[in-house]
């Protein structure tokens, strides 16, 4: 037995030294100091010795496993130490590469000519507001004239959340019109910038999900010459003082008399081409004069306050302003687009 133990001791030791990993070594374990490992099975054999030489053995049974257990500690750490040594060499960095420079975004388009709307109206004395998206049909139809039954309140035109129509995603930023009127005290000088949402098909000047930027004044004694003379303020402002308007009747329930303007395509310069549909016009807002039935549902006197109210495109604005000539490039997030800005 006394061999045996040499034996073992002598061939597990070196079998440790030579371990080159740790699921080698955690096997050499298993396979010296095991439950069924090789000292386990000469130490059942303590039984067969007379009384006189088990505590010979046993001590040096114990000096064996502790030897063992030393050598295999000793083993784990130096693989330990060798494989961070490699992870260390493997996953070192130069610091004295130069880094690489991080792409700094900026302002999209769109947002682009929103600011500097924003900033021209603001300078005239309009404050900026912001309202919800899902909106109450109350808002966003009946107390602006469009009463059920109007073409704008179906089904193929609205995105409505509920059966009863009462509540939808708003067709246009109008409501945040009703809501200042209101809640604010008169005169009102207002812009309402937001996304809006209408079932339209996608083409070069159309999309279901858009941008407006919608607004109006109330006073005593403004007429259809200030709202003319101010929206031709704004688009000289945005596209240069050469910029030829067109101002078409229309009709509206929000407004009367109503009206649209347009400006010369950037494009063609009016001549007719696909971004203008061979008009040589694009339609960039609708206005008009606030109808006395809408002032009055508000609780306001139109014998005493009159006002007007327009609402811009954001996507066709920043079109004109950038010239851009489909609407879609500005949903598309093509990186070879947006970097031109």
């Amino acid at each position: 037995m006394k061999e045996q133990l040499a034996n073992i001791r002598a061939q597990a030791l070196e079998a440790f030294e030579q371990a080159k990993a740790s699921a080698d070594l955690d096997a050499l374990r298993v396979k010296y100091l095991g439950k069924k490992g090789e000292l386990t099975a000469v130490l059942k054999q303590m039984g067969r010795l007379s009384a006189e030489e088990r505590p010979a053995m046993g001590q040096l049974a114990n000096e064996v496993r502790a030897a063992l257990e030393s050598a295999l500690d000793t083993a784990s750490k130096k693989l330990e130490a060798a494989a961070l040594e490699h992870r260390l060499e493997a996953e070192a960095v130069d610091v004295t590469i130069p880094g690489r420079a991080p792409a700094i975004g900026h302002r999209h388009p769109m947002y682009i000519a929103l600011d500097e709307m924003k900033e021209i109206f603001i300078g005239m004395g309009f404050t900026v507001l912001d309202g919800p998206e899902i909106e109450l049909g109350e808002l966003n139809f009946d107390r602006l004239n469009a009463e059920p039954g109007h073409p704008s309140r179906d089904w193929s035109d609205t995105f409505y959340f509920d059966q009863d129509e009462k509540v939808m995603l708003r067709s246009q930023t109008s409501p945040m019109q009703v809501r200042a009127m209101d809640t604010m005290k008169l005169p009102i000088r207002i812009i309402a910038p937001g996304r809006v949402y209408r079932k339209d098909e996608v083409d070069a000047t159309h999309s279901p999900m858009f941008h407006q930027v919608e607004g109006m004044v109330i006073d005593k004694g403004v007429t259809m010459a200030d709202l003319k003379g101010t929206l031709n303020t704004v688009i000289k402002k945005m596209y240069g003082e050469s910029t030829q308007t067109r101002f078409r009747p229309h009709h509206f329930p929000f407004t009367e008399p109503s009206c649209e303007v347009d400006v010369q395509c950037h494009k063609c310069g009016g001549v007719g081409c696909p971004t203008c549909k061979g008009e040589g016009w694009i339609e960039l807002l609708g206005a008009g004069m606030i109808h006395p039935h809408v002032l009055e549902m508000a609780g306001i006197d139109p014998e005493v306050w009159s006002g007007w109210a327009f609402g811009f495109g954001l996507e066709r604005t920043a079109m004109r302003r950038f010239k851009i000539d489909d609407l879609r490039l500005i949903f598309e997030n093509d990186v070879r687009f947006l970097e031109q800005f």
